[in-house]
């Protein structure tokens, strides 16, 4: 079983606001700056990591909004709220290095085969910029993303951009001083890894709570053990385990009583869902009760759909 600790370090939100439009500025310049330095030194590199750059940009737009919007309070159009548009950001950042990656291993390879002057004083001395910025948008973003998958697809989109800065530097020395030029492409490509590698290793969260997958930090079969166990429970079926949001698990369940415990429902309930918010960290339950006399004939244990007899409920004690 799984004990949860949600002590996470929370901003006030019009001050992580305002840190995420100083990147967004600082990004935007950084970007512009590295494209024209990418072009007239030659450097592939240099213009990977503008392209880079220019994909943080839009990922703090993206994260700023979804911010915003994730704020405003459940209504009738959106019963839930509007907090898992940053789930969706997130996954949207992710894509989109993906894309990025993608692209500049085949520009890193065009380049290998057709090797192009690059002018190495331009792009160390732009990159080094370009790190300095890098380095401020990951401190800014740092103490936001511990409790948000949208800041954290963000924070690790500006730590993997100082990394490649720092390798174009090191591209840019070793161009100065022993006129290697392939090496602008090989880092190139060396960047576009890592930027897959981080995308591909980070994207399965987000959409495993868009999915509505069981929360990775809560043991499924636990929590059902844990409500079978309680007093009077004979059965679990048509059993729901998801995310609200990211930190916000949730359950919904059929529970079959005993004719004892269909005179106590509401004592229950209330043990029911104290084992779940003390053990578990599910606070949001939706517990329907059925009488023994009258449960659901053939019901899944997970979903909701008629299924096959093994696929029932754990039978009683």
């Amino acid at each position: 079983m799984h004990d949860h600790d949600h002590t996470h370090a929370h901003l006030d939100p019009n001050s992580g606001d305002r840190r995420v439009a100083v990147a967004i500025w600082a990004n935007a310049i950084l970007t512009v700056a590295q494209i024209v330095g990418g072009i007239f030194s030659g450097s592939l590199a240099l213009i990977a990591d503008a392209l880079h750059n220019f994909s943080d940009m839009a990922s703090l737009i993206i994260a700023f909004a979804a911010r915003k919007i994730a704020r405003r309070p459940a209504d009738s159009r959106m019963t839930f709220g509007y907090g898992r548009i940053e789930v969706v950001a997130a996954v949207v950042n992710y894509t989109t290095l993906i894309v990025i990656g993608l692209y500049l291993i085949y520009e890193g390879g065009m380049r290998l085969v057709e090797p192009t002057e690059v002018a190495g004083w331009t792009v160390v001395i732009i990159a080094t910029v370009a790190l300095v910025v890098d380095a401020l948008t990951a401190l800014l973003t740092y103490s936001m993303q511990k409790g948000s998958v949208n800041m954290r697809a963000l924070f690790l989109h500006n730590l993997s951009d100082a990394l490649a800065s720092v390798a174009v530097i090191v591209a840019g020395t070793l161009i100065i001083l022993y006129d290697m030029w392939w090496v602008d492409p090989a880092i190139t490509i060396g960047i576009a890894v890592y930027i897959l590698y981080l995308a591909f290793t980070e994207i399965g969260a987000p959409v495993r709570t868009l999915m509505l997958g069981c929360p990775p930090d809560v043991d499924g079969e636990a929590v059902l053990q844990a409500v079978q166990e309680v007093e009077d429970v004979t059965e679990l079926h048509h059993v729901h385990l998801w995310q609200m949001q990211e930190n916000t698990p949730a359950l919904d369940a059929h529970i079959v009583l005993t004719e004892q415990g269909w005179t106590r429902i509401e004592a229950i309930k209330s043990q029911i869902k104290g084992v779940l918010k003390n053990r578990f960290g599910i606070a949001h339950t939706t517990l329907e009760f059925e009488h023994p006399h009258y449960p659901h004939e053939g019901a899944v244990l997970y979903g909701h759909d008629e299924g096959p007899q093994h696929n029932r409920g754990h039978q009683g004690h």
